[in-house]
């Protein structure tokens, strides 16, 4: 009878290790949604600024529409036959652009544009919807603004002292700088109206109306 050698190992056959199952990669939750970042002390933060943002453009708004008595007039309301672009555009003083501002003042399509403007840029904002369209409209009429007042200037073209603290950035940049960081970190979907905008077929389509 034949004697088998034992070795001590075992003779039945290894089978092979399975790899590990793949992980998928989870990527980073928006600033304005309410997972993560969204949920978090920042993601509120950012909400509040959007709406406090959107009501300083709302407000001018109802002032220059119904003149509530703030910086427009009782009695010179948009509702009422004033321009809401006379007094400013009017008192433009400074800078190359100043007669072409001058021009402006008041005409009918430059109170729609203002106006329009005002209140889109105003209610994306509030609501949390549509925010880069509102950022985009909103920085260009802020640069017109911007150029309005012609910070680089240190005196008006009478001679006089202009008043500006800072020849590039004043709050025109600021609040522009502002809605750029709003729409990118989708801020309108905390608080906002953001989420359920998303949904609606032609966002989807084109995200930079988000």
């Amino acid at each position: 009878m034949a004697v088998q050698e034992r070795t001590g190992r075992s003779t039945k056959p290894r089978r092979p290790e399975s790899p590990a199952p793949a992980v998928p990669r989870r990527e980073a939750p928006a600033a304005g949604t309410d997972q993560g970042f969204g949920a978090s002390q920042a993601g509120r933060l950012l909400a509040v600024l959007r709406v406090a943002t959107g009501l300083i453009f709302l407000w001018a708004f109802l002032d220059k529409m119904f003149a509530l008595g703030w910086a427009t007039p009782s009695g010179r309301g948009w509702i009422e036959g004033g321009s809401p672009t006379a007094g400013f555009l009017g008192s433009v003083s400074v800078g190359p652009f100043e007669s072409v501002f001058n021009s402006w003042a008041g005409a009918a399509w430059a109170d729609w544009l203002f106006m329009l403007g005002l209140l889109g840029i105003g209610l994306a904002l509030v609501l949390g919807v549509a925010l880069w369209p509102a950022a985009i409209a909103g920085a260009l009429m802020l640069g017109f603004m911007w150029a309005a007042v012609w910070p680089p200037a240190r005196a008006l073209s009478d001679g006089s002292p202009s008043g500006s603290t800072n020849p590039f950035v004043n709050y025109h940049v600021v609040y522009a700088a502002v809605m750029f960081v709003l729409a990118s970190t989708r801020a309108g979907d905390t608080w906002g109206l953001g989420r359920i905008w998303a949904r609606v077929a032609p966002v989807g389509r084109f995200p930079w109306i988000r």
